[in-house]
């Protein structure tokens, strides 16, 4: 149950909910299997699948949440092409070519019918909540995915005020920093060896590093040229790897092999339920103490202004 990427999000003026009420808004929100003519649907599931019925997890202020995304895979060329196949066939019989109404109307058909044949693809997302410093991490490499489910939540809890995560030293700021001039660089920070680089203005290319020294001459022409970093691979405290991105997103998490082996060794008893909530609990220790790590390096947490609900 290990994330493997994370948007940050900080809470404000957080509901108060016992976890009965909490349990109870969750149910009316469950996941629900799609329906013969509905194109997505997404709701809460069990965080530990088919082993527990319980719909979230609460260890020492952490909570964790399971939503399920259904969607209809319908590709656009497979309704494009039947629909030129029919108004081929009415044009023929009719003797005339086909209006653009009605064209769209013929595409809406073909559409109908064609979705409760469609393949359906099934995702899962887990959102942590860390109750005690109002921070929220949605583990999805998409922010578009993220923000589906915070509007899950919020539709579950009546209302949420969220903002994401920001900081007064932006990431590219910070990054571009800690590549170009080693004495920068934090104590407990290692760079890792992607990098993604981009000139602001100008030049449209990205240039790529994998599998490199980013301290290496071509890394460092590149920034005198004027190019910043937008993402960094780095290590916090060589307790996790990540690359930083310049939205502050969390993507390719690694949890040291310490901390793992310490998950394996734990006894569960072959119980799924204990085993999930052993490994997230070793899992948020080690994030929430790397989230508060990096904010520090980018020079505290931004103010922002609490949204509407």
């Amino acid at each position: 149950m290990w994330f493997k990427h994370l948007h940050l999000y900080r809470v404000h003026d957080a509901p108060t909910l016992n976890n009965d009420d909490l349990a109870l808004a969750l149910d009316e929100q469950a996941f629900r299997p799609l329906g013969g003519v509905e194109a997505r649907r997404l709701g809460w599931s069990t965080p530990a699948g088919r082993a527990s019925e319980q719909r979230f997890h609460e260890i020492q202020g952490h909570r964790l949440l399971s939503a399920l995304r259904q969607e209809r895979l319908l590709p656009s060329s497979v309704v494009k092409e039947e629909v030129e196949s029919r108004a081929a066939d009415i044009e023929t019989a009719e003797g005339r070519p086909l209006r653009r109404q009605e064209k769209q109307a013929l595409k809406e058909q073909i559409y109908e019918e064609f979705l409760p044949r469609a393949f359906i693809r099934t995702q899962r997302f887990d959102l942590w909540w860390d109750t005690k410093r109002d921070l929220i991490g949605v583990n999805t490499s998409s922010r578009k995915r993220a923000e589906d489910i915070l509007d899950l939540l919020r539709q579950t809890l009546g209302s949420l005020k969220v903002t994401p995560l920001a900081t007064r030293t932006t990431p590219i700021r910070a990054m571009t920093e800690w590549l170009g001039d080693a004495s920068k660089r934090p104590d407990a920070l290692t760079l890792g060896d992607q990098v993604e680089l981009k000139a602001l203005s100008g030049d449209e290319s990205v240039l790529r590093g994998r599998q490199m020294d980013l301290d290496c001459e071509e890394i460092q022409t590149a920034l005198e040229a004027g190019r910043q970093a937008t993402r960094l691979a780095l290590t916090v405290d060589d307790a996790m790897t990540m690359i930083l991105s310049d939205d502050l997103a969390l993507k390719s998490l690694r949890f040291a092999d310490t901390l793992l082996d310490e998950a394996s060794q734990t006894e569960d008893g072959g119980d799924a339920v204990l085993r999930l909530e052993t490994d997230f609990t070793l899992m948020t220790k080690v994030l929430a103490d790397s989230i508060e790590q990096l904010i520090d390096w980018l020079g505290g947490e931004a103010v922002s202004t609490a949204p509407t609900p």
